[in-house]
C-alpha cells in the first residue's frame, strides 16, 4: 500500500531502531534515504546512500536536505531519537512534508523550554528552575526545596537524573552532572543545553508511559504502559514497561486527556509521540513528551493489527496513510530493560536457556557485547539488553519478566582485560 514511497529517516546512531525503521520499510515497499552525522559508522543497509547532516549546524543541514530532495522527493519525514527531531521539523517545513512546528520540536526535547510551556498552559507542575553548570551551586543548594531532583535539560533516558534530601545530596549531585556534562561524549555535542541543569522538586506517585501518534493536532492513543517497579531514586533507572496499563479506567482518562493538554501545550502537531507522567492523588502530573517514538528495543513491544510493528504503523502515518483505525494486539505485552548493576568489562551471561524457557517469555535479546565497557545509570546510557513477555494478563506479562531476569548471572570483571601479544 506504501509501495514506492519515499522516506527521509534521520538518526543520530545506526543502532537497533534505525536497523528497525530500515526492515519496516523493507517490508512495507519503501526507499529510505537516511540523514545521519555517524556516516563513517553506516555499512549501507539500505543500498540508498546516507546523506550527511550535522545536528548542531539544523539550518545548515535542513538547507542540505532540501537540496538532496531535488533529484528524489521524500514522502515522509521521521526521526529516531531525540537529536534529530529539531532538524526533521526544519527540513519538514522546508519541503512542505506535515511534522512538527521547529519551535515545538526544541521545546519538546528541553526540560526547561517544556516546564515553561506546561506553566503557561496550567498544566501541574514541580517548583522549578534552571542552572548554569559554571555557577556555584552552594546558593542554590539552600534554595531548594527538598526532596527534589537534578537533571541535565537536553539528556534523555534518565542519564543524569539524581535525586537530593539535602543540601550536601545536592552538591554532590550538581558536581557529579556537570561532571557528566563535560565529558567528551557529551561536548561533541555541540549542544548549548549541555550547559544547564534543571532543578525540581520531586513528584511522588505512580510512573507511566504513553506511546502515540499525532495527526493535525489530535492524538492516537496507542499504547500506555505501566513501570510497576517504584521509581523513587536515588537514581531513576526505568527497567519494567507493562501494556495494557492496569490503572484505573478513571485515571487512565485523566492521563490520555493531560497528554492531550501538555501536547497543546507545547504546539506538537504530526507524528509520533512518547510521553512520560505520574499520578497521585493531586492528580497527573507530566515529566515530558518527546516528538519521538519509544527508544531503543522496547517497540518490539508493540503489535497492532495482522502483527504490524510500530515503526511500520510510523512510517505509513509519514507518508499520509490513514492508520486511526488500528489496533493494538489484545494480549499483555512487557519489557524489561536489564540494568547494568556495576560498571566493569563485559564477560558474559548464563542462563539465557532457562529465562526464554519460562512461560509467558517471548524474547531473550543480550546486547551487551563481551569486553564492551560498562557504565550504569546516572552516568550510563545503555542497558545489558532486553526481555521480552506476552502473555493473557499484565500480572503474567510482569511475573514472567521477573522471573527471567532472576535466571540470568552475568559476569562483570572490575578491571580492564589484559592484552596479550
Amino acid at each position: 500500500m506504501a509501495t514506492g514511497k519515499r522516506i527521509l529517516l534521520l538518526a543520530a546512531t545506526t543502532g537497533y531502531q534505525t536497523r528497525a525503521f530500515a526492515e519496516a520499510a523493507r517490508k512495507l515497499g519503501m526507499d529510505v534515504a537516511l540523514g545521519t552525522d555517524r556516516c563513517e559508522h553506516l555499512d549501507d543497509p539500505w543500498g540508498d546512500g546516507a546523506i550527511p547532516v550535522r545536528f548542531e549546524k539544523p539550518e545548515e543541514s535542513a538547507e542540505a536536505l532540501a537540496q538532496a530532495a531535488l533529484a528524489r522527493p521524500f514522502d515522509g519525514i521521521v526521526a529516531a531519537g531525540d537529536r534529530p527531531v529539531y532538524l526533521a521539523a526544519l527540513a519538514a517545513e522546508r519541503l512542505g512534508i506535515p511534522y512538527n512546528p521547529p519551535h515545538a520540536a526544541a521545546a519538546s526535547r528541553d526540560k526547561y523550554l517544556t516546564r515553561q510551556s506546561f506553566q503557561i498552559a496550567g498544566l501541574k507542575l514541580p517548583f522549578f528552575f534552571r542552572m548554569n553548570t559554571e555557577e556555584d551551586p552552594r546558593a542554590a543548594a539552600e534554595r531548594a526545596p527538598y526532596p527534589c531532583v537534578l537533571k541535565p535539560v537536553g539528556l534523555s533516558g534518565s542519564r543524569g537524573v539524581i535525586r537530593a534530601d539535602h543540601p550536601g545530596e545536592f552538591l554532590a549531585a550538581f558536581e557529579r552532572i556537570r561532571a557528566l556534562l563535560e565529558s567528551r561524549d557529551i561536548r561533541r555535542l555541540g549542544e548549548e543545553q549541555s550547559r544547564y541543569i534543571q532543578v525540581e522538586s520531586y513528584i511522588e506517585g505512580r510512573e507511566f508511559a504513553l506511546e502515540g501518534l499525532l495527526a493535525e493536532g489530535h492524538l492516537k492513543v496507542l499504547a500506555l504502559f505501566d513501570k510497576p517497579d517504584p521509581l523513587e531514586g536515588p537514581y531513576f533507572e526505568e527497567t519494567i514497561y507493562v501494556t495494557p496499563s492496569r490503572e484505573e479506567p478513571a485515571v487512565q482518562a485523566m492521563i490520555a486527556e493531560t497528554t492531550r493538554e501538555a501536547i497543546r501545550a507545547l504546539g506538537l502537531t504530526h507524528g509520533p509521540i512518547h510521553a512520560e507522567m505520574r499520578a497521585n492523588s493531586g492528580g497527573v502530573w507530566m515529566l515530558e513528551v518527546a516528538a519521538r517514538p519509544i527508544g531503543g528495543l522496547c517497540s518490539r513491544t508493540l503489535r497492532f493489527d495482522g502483527g504490524m510493528t510500530l515503526e511500520e504503523l510510523i512510517l505509513l502515518h509519514a507518508v499520509g496513510e490513514d492508520v486511526r483505525s488500528t489496533r493494538l494486539s489484545d494480549m499483555a505485552a512487557g519489557v524489561m530493560m536489564i540494568p547494568i548493576p556495576a560498571g566493569g568489562i563485559y564477560e558474559g551471561v548464563e542462563g539465557e536457556e532457562r529465562a526464554d524457557a519460562i512461560p509467558g517469555m517471548e524474547e531473550v535479546a543480550i546486547t551487551a557485547k563481551k569486553g564492551q565497557k560498562l557504565l550504569p545509570l546516572p552516568e550510563g546510557s545503555s542497558y545489558l539488553g532486553f526481555l521480552f513477555a506476552r502473555a493473557g494478563s499484565p500480572a503474567d506479562v510482569e511475573g514472567a519478566l521477573r522471573a527471567a531476569h532472576r535466571e540470568l548471572r552475568f559476569e562483570i570483571s572490575k578491571a580492564l582485560p589484559v592484552l596479550t601479544p
